[in-house]
């Protein structure tokens, strides 16, 4: 068979520990075989970015915005017991974070639903989806330890040299402080993509903050969407008949535990990293779950929503079977190379996306998938496979049945 051609390269992410041996599998079993790929590559890998001081993370993102699509593999974002373990020079910041801040946008994230796993919640009964703001607050704070009686202040010094000052806090012994940012032009954007996503998908719209405590800085979310909401996108919704909707994120926690699902669910950054685990879990695993990253200029980043699998890696080192899910990170594949195919007028590269997307389901829906399925199907005798079986697995599936149009 005739490998699929590509004209753009798009850009490759590697990354870390489990998740990247699940890379060069599912390269060797699932992309090379059938794509003539084109791909630049940045090794994000915790080693290699200590080595250059982080500036492949850097080069990688600008890379994106070069060529519009990247696919990520999972990395180390590392705390202290890493500096000690990778000999770290500092302890870098999220790569994530770095790239999402040099990209801006939104990261929308939607769970992969397969027949045999019922999500937890029992009302749940369509996909929820997950809108992410991909800049600022925690992930590009500033830290800093107190080490005794002091007071502490928010002081912003303007150009023209006019300063504002606020205290924080009087302490009167030793503590923490952290200061957090976030930029109007970057809310607007997440603004829109979450009102142009919704039209789009044809999805109801949530949004919601913490506005009656945070007064000014989650006011100030509220208020840029609300004005964006009523200015651009009223009559559209109207037309559409879809709706928008904000409440405070409590409340809508508790909304959402009720709802049958069906909608998208915007969140500012930290909220988003949360909520997303919290709904990929409850529809049955962090590891089946998409991941894109959509940036006003439209550059495209997907990645696998979860970590980069630790434990598994430590047994595999030892030389032990693994049965790590592999099917977030494949669909990073396929919605990178399916949008490189939407971008570059290819439509061989989209269809087999979507063929390769649906070997997966129905590898999983005949009873052969990794021991975090196994644990909770409502599927009977089902087969356990380790992390490479299932992969092959998939690639058997493919090749029996990838040339329909449909599995």
């Amino acid at each position: 068979m005739e490998k699929i051609k590509m004209t753009t390269p798009l850009v490759e992410m590697d990354g870390d520990e489990m998740t990247r041996v699940l890379w060069k599998i599912i390269k060797e079993e699932l992309i090379y075989p059938y794509i003539d790929l084109k791909s630049e590559y940045y090794d994000l890998g915790l080693e290699h970015r200590n080595e250059t001081n982080d500036q492949v993370t850097i080069d990688s993102a600008n890379a994106n915005k070069k060529y519009g699509v990247a696919v990520k593999c999972a990395t180390i974002t590392p705390n202290a017991a890493r500096v000690k373990e990778y000999n770290l020079k500092e302890m870098w910041k999220s790569p994530n974070g770095t790239i999402r801040a040099i990209l801006d946008g939104t990261v929308f994230r939607a769970p992969i639903t397969v027949k045999g796993i019922e999500p937890y919640v029992r009302c749940w009964k369509k996909p929820i989806t997950i809108a992410r703001h991909a800049y600022g607050d925690v992930y590009k704070n500033t830290e800093m330890i107190v080490d005794g009686p002091g007071k502490a202040e928010l002081v912003f010094t303007g150009e023209d040299g006019t300063t504002k000052r606020e205290t924080i806090f009087d302490f009167r012994g030793p503590g923490v402080l952290q200061g957090m940012h976030n930029l109007d032009r970057s809310i607007e954007s997440f603004a829109r993509s979450c009102f142009n996503y919704a039209l789009d998908t044809k999805q109801d719209l949530w949004f919601a903050t913490k506005d009656t405590i945070s007064k000014k800085y989650d006011h100030t979310f509220k208020d840029i969407f609300q004005e964006i909401f009523e200015k651009e996108y009223q009559e559209k919704f109207g037309e559409a008949g879809i709706t928008y909707f904000y409440t405070l994120i409590d409340d809508a926690v508790a909304r959402v535990m009720k709802s049958e699902g069906g909608f998208i669910w915007a969140c500012k950054n930290y909220d988003g990293d949360v909520m997303s685990d919290m709904i990929s879990s409850a529809f049955g695993s962090l590891a089946m779950m998409t991941s894109v990253l959509v940036s006003p200029d439209g550059n495209y980043e997907y990645e696998a929503a979860h970590g980069t699998v630790q434990r598994h890696y430590y047994k595999y080192l030892k030389g032990e079977e693994t049965s790590t899910n592999s099917v977030a990170t494949i669909f990073a594949w396929t919605g990178a190379l399916r949008k490189r195919g939407e971008l570059d007028g290819i439509s061989e590269l989209c269809q087999f996306a979507d063929r390769m997307e649906q070997a997966v389901i129905t590898t999983i829906e005949s009873g052969k998938m990794t021991k975090d399925l196994a644990l909770i199907t409502s599927l009977k005798d089902v087969t356990v496979l380790n992390s490479e079986d299932f992969i092959k697995a998939v690639r058997a599936t493919y090749d029996c049945c990838g040339s329909q149009t449909s599995l």
